[in-house]
Parts: structure tokens; C-alpha cells; sequence
């Protein structure tokens, strides 16, 4: 009986790029595999098949001389024909099946071939994190600070190499310096941290006394932080390197360092501007003048107020606002004016605010008030 193609055996066309043929493969093998179809010949038969297929065609020079004879070209043994087909049956390590499904199950349990790259990883010492709080003005100026944590260092006794002077660490003859170690089940691979290492890859039989064979100890640093001026809240700094010391010489970790920047007594900033509430008098308001306003650089600005000023009119100085990094330029400033009602009046000044009153109904200087009142008459006559 004629052999099946093998690029239809496996649903793909004859242009099909590897990656496109290993999923193919592997959805017909999880498919017809023989643990999952105990006893049915024909899906045995079919296992063989795909598998069969997928051994040539995985193999460029297998697949051109394929592509060019057919089946014709692994007739008689003379090219491996049979992917792996022994006159005793089947064999699963000669196909490249083993090597597969090793894959597929690494690929579940997060090992196979990220071995050497997760032993790597589990060296690297942690990253630290560290919460600093400053002021706005510190926000607008920048400022060098230093700082103390406490962290794992590398041991100086043993340069973090985790081994007593004179010795050093030995590849572990159980794993072979992998950290893991595998067992064949059937037809699954099953990988362990190697109990010997206990995932190192390397064994030591002289540990430093002074860090216990970890290659760090637990000490107090100072660090010198910069932070640029015009940093805004929940920024975060990375100092490279400043973290955890890694475990026998692995790499460090990495410090960040989160910044929270106080409330501020005045001000109140978003983004590059800053705004101000300021209180003027009744007096200031109705007649106008100049009133005298902090600034985040610690001058102070004049403002003038026009006459007849509300509660609530802003004023814009430009370029009076926060710092801008990376930048030369300055964000604005916006005064936010309140017009104050006087308290404790002196008999005077009650008598001239009740002669002013008087003149007030006269003179139509409230066209506000006077506006609401007319709509409220207008609505309710």
C-alpha cells in the first residue's frame, strides 16, 4: 500500500516553515498518542506515521532530497528511511520523539531548555526597593541625598565565591553543573532540581566560615541618591547593581527607589504649573492694588489686581512654576484670588460699611447679586 504524503499526513502544505510543522506535529501526537488510545492499533499505527513524517521533514537535507523523490528517497535504508523504525518496533530516542515531548514538558514545568538560564537566574541577588519622601521644593531644585539599607553584600572574606581560601567550588558530579536532573518515565522526561547542588551546579566542600558557603553577608550601606529637579510624585530611580548581592557570585539586583513628595503647605502642584490660593481684602477687591506672593524658588512675585476682583479670579505668572526635566524651562504659577469679609468691625467701620450699603442700592455697583436677584423674580413671578 502506498505511503500517505507525508506534508498531508501532517495537515501542512509542502511551504510550511518549521515552527508551523512542530505545532502540526504536536497536535497529532498529544492526539494519537498511545497512553491516550491504549489498545487502538489503528492509532498506534497512526503515531508511528506522524511521527515518521515529522523526522524527515524537521530535517532540511532530509526534506529537499523529500521534495525531490518522494518517499523513493529513504527506500532501502539509505537515508535514515524509517525515521527511527527498527526491526523490534518502535524507537522513540532514535526518532527525535524523546527530544519533543522533553520539549512539551518543559514547556508545562518552566525547565527544559531555560535550564542553565533558570540556574543563572536563581544566583541573581533580589532587587530592593526603597520608599524616600522629600519636599516640593526639593522636587523643584533636585538634591543629592544619601541613604542606608541594609542588605546581603559580597562576602569579603571569600570574594562571594562561597569557598574558604585556598578552595574553590567543584562542578557537581551528580548534574554536571546543570542544577537539574533528569528521568525517563515512558515517554516523558521528568526534570528535578538536582538534590545534591540543590540546583547550584556546583558543590562546595570547604565553605567560608564567615558567610556559611553563600558568598554574601548582611551589612549597612550608605548610598549617594541623585534626584534631578523637577522629578514628579511616584517617580521611581533605578540604581543598577545596588540591590541584593547575588548568591556564590551570582549578579546583583537592582535598587529602586520610589518617591513620595510631600504635601506642601501653599502650594499645590499638577504637572509642570503650580497654584496658590490668596486671600485680598474687601477694600483690595473693590478698589484694586498690588498684593506680594511667595514663589516656589523662594522670591517673591508682585501682582496686580484690577478693580472689582472676585473670589476665584486666577492670575497667571508664566514661567514662575516647577522645573521641567531634561529641560531649561519652568512650568507657570496661577494665583487663585479670595476675597476676604471682614471681621471684628470697630463702630466706624460698621457705620461706614452701612452708609456704603446705602449708596450701594443707589448706584447698581453689584451687578451680580443683582443679576441672581432679578432671575430668581423673573422665575417665581
Amino acid at each position: 500500500m502506498a505511503k500517505q504524503d507525508y506534508y498531508d499526513l501532517l495537515g501542512v502544505s509542502r511551504s510550511a516553515k518549521p515552527d508551523e510543522l512542530k505545532k502540526a506535529y504536536r497536535k497529532l501526537a498529544m492526539k494519537y498518542h498511545p497512553d491516550k488510545n491504549a489498545g487502538d492499533k489503528e492509532s498506534e499505527k497512526k503515531f508511528k506515521e506522524i511521527n515518521e513524517a515529522y523526522d524527515i521533514l524537521k530535517d532540511d537535507q532530509k526534506r529537499a532530497a523529500y521534495d525531490r523523490m518522494g518517499h523513493a528517497a529513504f527506500e532501502g535504508g539509505t537515508g535514515g528511511g524509517g525515521g527511527g523504525f527498527h526491526a523490534g518496533g518502535f524507537d522513540f530516542a532514535a526518532s527525535g520523539f524523546g527530544n519533543i515531548f522533553d520539549d512539551m514538558f518543559s514547556e508545562f514545568m518552566g525547565g527544559g531548555a531555560q535550564t542553565r538560564g533558570a540556574q543563572t537566574a536563581s544566583l541573581q541577588g533580589a532587587d530592593l526597593r526603597y520608599n524616600m519622601e522629600i519636599s516640593l521644593e526639593d522636587a523643584f531644585k533636585g538634591l543629592k541625598k544619601n541613604i542606608k539599607i541594609s542588605t546581603n553584600t559580597t562576602c569579603d572574606d571569600c570574594h562571594g565565591s562561597g569557598a574558604s581560601e585556598g578552595s574553590k567550588a567543584e562542578t557537581c558530579p551528580t548534574c554536571h553543573g546543570q542544577g537539574k536532573t533528569r528521568a525517563r518515565q515512558g515517554f516523558f522526561t521528568i526534570e528535578r532540581t538536582c538534590s545534591h547542588c540543590h540546583g547550584m551546579g556546583k558543590i562546595i566542600k570547604n565553605p567560608c566560615k564567615t558567610c556559611a558557603g553563600s558568598g554574601r553577608t548582611r551589612k549597612e550601606k550608605t548610598l549617594s541618591v541623585t534626584i534631578p529637579a523637577g522629578i514628579e510624585e511616584g517617580a521611581r530611580i533605578r540604581l543598577t547593581g545596588e540591590g541584593e548581592a547575588g548568591l556564590r557570585g551570582g549578579s546583583p539586583g537592582d535598587l529602586y527607589i520610589f518617591l513620595h513628595i510631600k504635601s506642601h503647605k501653599l502650594f499645590h502642584r499638577d504637572g509642570p504649573n503650580i497654584y496658590c490660593q490668596v486671600p485680598i481684602s474687601m477694600s483690595t477687591a473693590a478698589l484694586g492694588g498690588e498684593i506680594e506672593v511667595p514663589a516656589i524658588d523662594g522670591h517673591t512675585a508682585r501682582v496686580k489686581v484690577p478693580e472689582g476682583t472676585q473670589s476665584g479670579k486666577q492670575f497667571r505668572l508664566k514661567g514662575k512654576g516647577m522645573s521641567i526635566m531634561r529641560s531649561s524651562s519652568r512650568g507657570d504659577m496661577y494665583i487663585e484670588t479670595t476675597v476676604e469679609t471682614p471681621v471684628n468691625l470697630t463702630k466706624r467701620q460698621k457705620e461706614l460699611l452701612e452708609e456704603f450699603a446705602g449708596l450701594e442700592k443707589k448706584s447698581h455697583s453689584s451687578p451680580l447679586s443683582e443679576g441672581f436677584f432679578a432671575k430668581i423674580k423673573d422665575l417665581w413671578g
